[in-house]
């Protein structure tokens, strides 16, 4: 412990927060492409000058970011002593996307710029941000039958794209030749710079005001405090081992699902993980990166215990065995694409499904779990140009021991949010037909799950080609002591009036489509929690009312019996439509 006063140290830990906030918002406002200044599919943090440890990340970035930037900064840090990257000076800024160092998929493209004060190397301001393109085999770089990573887009290994406050236009060149609308990502580039510019000025006022060795002394207090924390909710878990279980719909070329298995155990006040029983590596791009995997795990826990700080101390209780000789821990050339935005919330449901037996009252059952990654690329002759539109998609989240699971929410790692539909007509040749809550797609139990959306876009001009990299078309999410699981993924391409479903049921790419073909896309929902027959009969009339289940559906799933008129039913009714559909149970 040190001799920092608390309100100061709260003060300090609020101001690094507000340092990654402040680099979270100028990213967004300034970047140009839709997926990140409206759909904030970014995160920007600070780590350690020696270590790369985490330090702080901003609460509006994607948790999923947490262990890969600090993975991928440690890794930065060790090629710059190896030499295979050149020292950081003053105004330098990186650039580095190979998901083998610490990363995630291509198109998730990291900047690391270290932050001197007075002379000396204090720390790395780190940010992420999904960029539409990296080139490769299809636009969007979502190849959903990839073999390797080549085919998946442009890697770049950690290189000085800024020197000394000015960028190197011989890397620039190099990037602009190998990616799609490329004269649009200098928005881009510019927004990720700045944002981390905005970062170095406003950790020099915050150093400027309480010095060194207190914002040092202060964030060493603030990890020692996170472990503690994170050591004390541990603590509420009995003792013993936890397994769970999650499968990915196929690779996208071999149409097998692929299985995670995992063991916890929990000894003392830490938790140990082990992934062996997994499926192999496989050919398709649905491996994980080790920095990924990890990434899951922590981010996971955190949805879990949600109050406990983030930064390096937090993931100290966390021990994971590399889980070697599994598609979760993939080498060069696997291809990866579907790492981070798929595997990882397998992962992170495997752990829930896990941990939902020692800690049914504050874990879920399974939410959606999907990005609902969808690419379409083309030519628009009204503009004259190139574009490729990429859109994630919410799902249901898993009910719970209090409440049902919300509606249309983000995905599991992050905060990310569909892009508004009119902002994606403004910039594209589309128009959305259908954009709805998606009927009866929550998991029946005692809390029901929330409910995936429906979509509809059809093309309005010229050519393209849609690619998709989704997943639980298979299986829908899972529910949990003994709810059921949530509806499952659904992809249909209308082509000249003729339906197309593709043969992996979430994975396909390069489909054609011309003006009027459209794209329909239903998107899971979350997992029901506890027996559906338990489910308070007031709850089944009122979702019936919504449209959220038919009356079919009230009696088949919850075992209540209703009308067709349902303004009969009065407040003292619900008892007998209870016990009509016990007896009807009982008698089946």
């Amino acid at each position: 412990m040190t001799n920092i006063d608390p309100i100061t140290l709260s003060v300090i830990q609020a101001g690094l927060q507000q340092v990654c906030d402040e680099m979270d918002l100028t990213f967004s406002r300034s970047a140009f492409s839709p997926v990140i200044a409206e759909a904030d599919d970014r995160s920007d943090g600070i780590y350690d000058g020696e270590t790369g440890a985490l330090i702080a990340q901003g609460e509006g970035g994607l948790p999923v970011f947490v262990g890969t930037m600090q993975f991928s900064t440690m890794t930065l840090i060790d090629f710059i002593r190896d030499g295979r990257a050149l020292p950081p000076e003053d105004g330098d800024v990186y650039i580095v996307n190979d998901p083998y160092l610490g990363g995630t998929h291509l198109m998730d493209v990291r900047f690391a710029m270290p932050f001197f004060y007075k002379g000396e190397l204090f720390s790395w301001l780190s940010n992420t941000g999904h960029w539409p393109d990296i080139g490769g085999a299809v636009p969007g770089g979502f190849s959903a039958n990839a073999t390797a990573v080549e085919q998946e887009g442009l890697r770049l290994p950690p290189v000085k794209l800024v020197k000394r406050g000015e960028m190197d236009p011989e890397i620039y060149a190099i990037i602009c030749s190998n990616i799609r609308i490329a004269d649009q990502r200098i928005g881009d580039i510019k927004a990720q710079i700045a944002a981390l510019n905005v970062g170095a000025r406003q950790l020099t006022r915050l150093l400027d005001r309480y010095g060194v060795e207190t914002v040092k002394a202060s964030i060493a207090e603030w990890r020692q405090r996170a472990a503690q924390q994170m050591r004390a909710k541990i603590a509420n878990i009995p003792a013993g081992t936890y397994y769970g279980e999650a499968w990915v719909d196929s690779d996208g070329v071999v149409d097998e699902p692929l299985k995670i298995a995992l063991t916890i155990e929990k000894k003392g006040e830490d938790l140990y993980f082990d992934f062996a029983g997994s499926s192999p590596p496989c050919r398709g791009p649905m491996n994980s990166v080790i920095a990924t995997t990890y990434s899951s795990v922590y981010l996971a826990i955190k949805h879990i215990f949600p109050d406990v700080p983030i930064n390096a101390g937090t993931f100290e209780p966390l021990h994971i065995k590399e889980p070697e000789g599994t598609f979760l821990y993939a080498k060069y050339p696997r291809p990866v694409s579907g790492c981070a935005a798929e595997v990882s919330q397998r992962i992170a449901e495997a752990v829930f499904a896990a941990l939902v037996e020692p800690l049914p009252d504050i874990v879920t059952a399974a939410p959606a779990g999907s990005s609902g990654n969808f690419a379409l690329g083309g030519f628009d002759p009204d503009k004259d140009r190139s574009y490729v539109m990429y859109q994630l998609s919410g799902g249901g989240y898993g009910g719970n021991a209090r409440q049902d699971g919300l509606t249309n929410g983000c995905s599991t790692i992050g905060i990310s949010k569909t892009q508004p539909i009119e902002v994606l007509e403004q910039y594209y040749p589309v128009l959305f037909e259908e954009y709805s809550l998606r009927e009866g797609s929550g998991g029946a139990g005692e809390f029901r799950g929330g409910f995936g959306i429906n979509y509809k876009v059809r093309l309005e001009r010229g050519e393209a080609q849609a690619s998709f990299v989704m997943d639980h078309g298979r299986v829908g999410p899972q529910g949990a002591t003994g709810g059921m699981d949530g509806g499952r993924n659904s992809v249909t391409v209308f082509r000249n009036g003729e339906a197309y479903v593709p043969l992996h049921l979430s994975k396909d790419q390069d489909i054609p489509i011309a003006v009027g073909d459209t794209v329909a896309v239903g998107t899971p929902g979350g997992g029901g929690f506890g027996d559906p027959f338990a489910r308070d009969p007031k709850r089944v009339l009122n979702d019936v009312r919504m449209g959220y289940y038919t009356i079919e559906q009230a009696r088949d799933l919850f075992g209540v019996c209703l009308p067709e008129d349902l303004s009969a039913i009065d407040e003292g009714a619900t008892r007998t439509l209870r016990n009509a559909g016990n007896a009807q149970q009982a008698s089946g």
